[in-house]
């Protein structure tokens, strides 16, 4: 238990993350849960926010590179049925917000199934497997006594970007 955990604990206040347990954090992206203004599908401006970064900054930080086109990323894809790398070439070549809104209505799928992505998203980590995983992580972030409190995938990246008290 570290010494954050353990005042936590003996005061009745949740634990927070620990400062760079995580690595860095970009408070800058959106959350998980914010939907797409034209789709509707969550995740959707998280994923343009990182294609973003990485246009203006050229990588992500490590413990978002790890990540970047892959998981949420990739599986929001899969469910659109496009590579991760087509949205990023998007968001790379367009001069503005509205060129990109235009390339992406362009290469999506005229049915996009918000609800049945938004339904998967939302119960990322749900499984067993997915709850030993948000266990294991809130555990390295100083946070055990959280599990439960955040319940999802989703939760966890806005738990560790401070939107989650």
């Amino acid at each position: 238990m570290t010494a954050w955990s353990a005042r936590a604990a003996t005061s009745g206040m949740p634990s927070k993350p620990i400062p760079g347990s995580t690595g860095e954090v970009l408070t800058s992206l959106p959350s998980p849960y914010l939907p797409h203004p034209a789709t509707g599908l969550l995740y959707l401006p998280r994923f343009l926010g990182k294609c973003r970064y990485v246009k203006a900054h050229g990588a992500l930080p490590a413990s978002y590179a790890k990540n970047y086109k892959r998981g949420c990323d990739r599986f929001l894809s899969q469910h659109l049925g496009l590579e991760p790398a087509a949205v990023e070439k998007i968001v790379f070549e367009a001069k503005d917000v509205a060129e990109v809104e235009a390339k992406l209505q362009a290469l999506l799928p005229a049915d996009v199934r918000a609800a049945a992505w938004n339904r998967r998203l939302v119960q990322m980590g749900m499984t067993e497997a997915g709850a030993e995983f948000l266990k294991e992580a809130l555990t390295k972030m100083g946070c055990a006594d959280r599990f439960g409190d955040i319940k999802s995938v989703p939760d966890l990246m806005d738990f560790d970007e401070g939107r989650i008290e």
